[in-house]
């Protein structure tokens, strides 16, 4: 990888780079998927774009490739990993978006049975 296209300190280049070791589901040239060490469902996995974009609000038009793969597998992975009738893909941006980890990712959530609420509908 190309030293403009990562952070020497994003945990997840360091995955992508090898450094830091992750149960991999799948890789391309594009992307990288793993399974997350605190799953919050059976079917818990990330999946990054190999070049390092911080937060979905700072991706541009030469990201579109990675960020489309992140999409175009995330129904396959899904299904492989045992979410065949559906999952929920989530991308959490910024500080409002409560994002932990400064590097564009997606979490595809899933399992057997139907996930709970997405987000507190508010009282009428």
């Amino acid at each position: 990888m190309h030293e403009a296209m990562h952070d020497p300190n994003c945990v997840f280049c360091k995955i992508v780079r090898g450094e830091i070791p992750s149960r991999k589901a799948y890789e391309d040239d594009l992307v990288l998927a793993f399974h997350d060490i605190h799953p919050i469902a059976p079917v818990h996995l990330l999946i990054v774009p190999k070049t390092h974009v911080a937060t979905l609000a700072d991706a541009q038009a030469g990201h579109e490739p990675a960020l489309g793969r992140m999409m175009g597998v995330a129904a396959r992975l899904a299904a492989e990993q045992g979410s065949p009738d559906g999952f929920r893909m989530i991308v959490n941006t910024g500080r409002v978006g409560r994002q932990e980890v400064m590097h564009v990712h997606a979490h595809i959530v899933g399992g057997n049975e139907p996930l709970g609420a997405m987000l507190p509908r508010p009282k009428q």
